[in-house]
């Protein structure tokens, strides 16, 4: 199937108005997209009519699922707050990617770098607020999906803490791991948006107590530290003052703080940029959300035999076939990592982080 115009970042175009039609509301007068993994209803005058069938970025998914009996919570959140939604994004399939390509429907195109890949999955999520189509959008993050199409795409994108945002509507991957996000171009919106989502209160922002960086994870980036910590620092100073300004060794931290991952540093585990330490903790995140995906998916899999793309049918089926294994353990080193994170950050400090070691991947490099 061909890609819609508009940067090839809808699957799906229509109109659903806010639920109020109130100048007053705080989202009134934006315009969104949502994730093709969100359910929505259609709206009627005054009842909810017929839902779109949601496609999980796959026509096999969309062609053995009926339409939705439910709409998001977290769409709902933002209707209610004046936001008009314009359309249903393109996804990578099945959320299982970090790229942003989908053979199906067609990779929507970096606003930023038409050369370079958007990245994923919410891909035209990213890409609708990137090129000016919507204000803001919705998408969904597991491990990094709203993250990192929104620094590819050189705009803003928020992935909440866990549970903080109700993923009832959303078509599970990871349970563990699954949040919705959003993207914007302007902080403001970001932070309306936001606050909508989350119910906060329109309050004065808080002044962090400590803003950790992390100098191990930094200098595994490309760009050159100038470019990143530099141009960080000074920020910092000149908002808030040095003097919260902390470095620390992550992986160094995570080694000490968390015990369990040992058992994935005994596997000689240090391909992730030679931090062994958050390479063991990568490979526990991904033994995990392959196990949940499976839980979720594999019936299904198994059955449809689904049209997969070639970059993602090893990795989805790989997934249905891995063994149960160490899942326990997995559980240990999420229970150790919140601690030591808790108890490194306590209630108002900050753990800087870079989203990606590299830059937007190039067309050639998927």
């Amino acid at each position: 199937m061909a890609k819609t115009s508009e940067s090839g970042a809808f699957v799906e175009k229509f109109i659903l108005q806010p639920t109020s039609s109130s100048q007053q509301l705080p989202l009134s007068g934006l315009t969104f997209a949502v994730k093709d993994i969100i359910y929505m209803l259609k709206h009627g005058n005054r009842f909810d009519v017929d839902g779109y069938v949601t496609g999980f970025g796959n026509p096999d998914w969309k062609r053995t699922h009926s339409a939705a009996t439910l709409t998001a919570p977290a769409v709902l959140d933002v209707l209610e707050g004046g936001a008009t939604c314009v359309g249903k994004t393109i996804m990578d399939e099945m959320a299982y990617c970090i790229n942003g390509e989908n053979i199906h429907y067609g990779t929507p195109t970096n606003p930023c770098a038409p050369d370079r890949v958007p990245g994923g999955s919410s891909s035209g999520s990213a890409v609708a607020v990137g090129a000016g189509l919507v204000d803001f959008s919705l998408g969904s993050d597991t491990g990094g999906s709203v993250r990192v199409p929104a620094s590819y795409c050189g705009i803003l994108g928020f992935r909440p803490s866990h549970d903080a945002i109700s993923t009832s509507g959303v078509i599970p991957m990871a349970q563990s791991f699954d949040t919705v996000g959003w993207f914007a171009r302007d902080p403001t919106v970001l932070n309306r948006v936001g606050r909508a989502l989350l119910h906060l209160p329109n309050v004065n922002p808080v002044t962090p107590s400590q803003i950790f960086i992390p100098e191990d994870c930094f200098s595994l980036s490309s760009i050159p530290s100038a470019r990143t910590t530099g141009v960080l620092i000074k920020s910092i100073e000149k908002l808030v003052g040095g003097s919260i300004l902390k470095h620390v060794n992550l992986g160094d931290y995570v080694k000490e703080k968390v015990p369990s991952l040992h058992h994935f540093m005994a596997k000689g585990n240090d391909h992730a940029y030679n931090i062994p330490s958050l390479a063991a903790l990568s490979s526990s995140m991904r033994l995990l959300q392959r196990c949940e995906f499976k839980k979720n998916h594999a019936e299904w899999l198994t059955t449809v035999n689904p049209n997969l793309g070639p970059r993602l049918s090893k990795r989805i089926w790989d997934a249905v076939r891995s063994p149960e294994e160490n899942i326990g353990i997995c559980r240990s080193v999420q229970t150790e990592l919140r601690a030591a994170l808790t108890d490194l950050l306590k209630d108002e400090g900050i753990l800087v982080l870079p989203t990606v070691p590299l830059p937007e991947y190039p067309d050639s490099v998927r």
